[in-house]
């Protein structure tokens, strides 16, 4: 099975780590998972994004923590789509915040004449004050990359 997901990655987190284990349970032993990293203009809007080649380090650090044997590949993306509307993939792993995406997603892709992905959308993450874990909330210095609450 092919499994793709996407994102900034940015201040890698508990959120991150989920997504990746769920996209590596779902490729099974003999799938691929690819791993879109946001790049280029669309990173203009946020406040605080680190540097592309540290984001993936972090990816790959934990794949290989991981000890996951699948074949992956990490990869730029620059728009909200990535490869998804284009390549043969199977599924499409996201969070509850990203589904109007791939709704699109399968709306180029069925206009394209491909098959839809199917989602599995992933619930978010909460930390210990049952507000989603985020990079923003991280860089905010509210939690840390876990979830815990940072105390002021």
């Amino acid at each position: 099975m092919r499994v793709c997901l996407g994102g900034t990655f940015n201040i890698f987190h508990k959120g991150h780590k989920k997504l990746i284990d769920e996209a590596f349970q779902t490729a099974g032993i003999n799938g691929k998972v690819f791993i879109g990293v946001i790049e280029g203009n669309i990173l203009k809007k946020k406040k605080f994004v680190t540097p592309y080649k540290n984001r993936v380090k972090a990816i790959k650090k934990y794949i290989k923590f991981k000890g996951y044997n699948q074949i992956f590949e990490i990869i730029p993306i620059y728009d909200k789509y990535g490869l998804a509307v284009d390549e043969d993939f199977d599924s499409i792993i996201i969070s509850q915040e990203t589904l109007e995406n791939a709704n699109e997603i399968n709306k180029k892709r069925i206009l394209n004449g491909k098959k839809p992905l199917n989602v599995i959308k992933i619930p978010m993450i909460l930390a210990n004050d049952n507000k989603p874990i985020s990079s923003t909330r991280i860089f905010n210095k509210e939690i840390d990359e876990d979830g815990n609450i940072i105390s002021k």
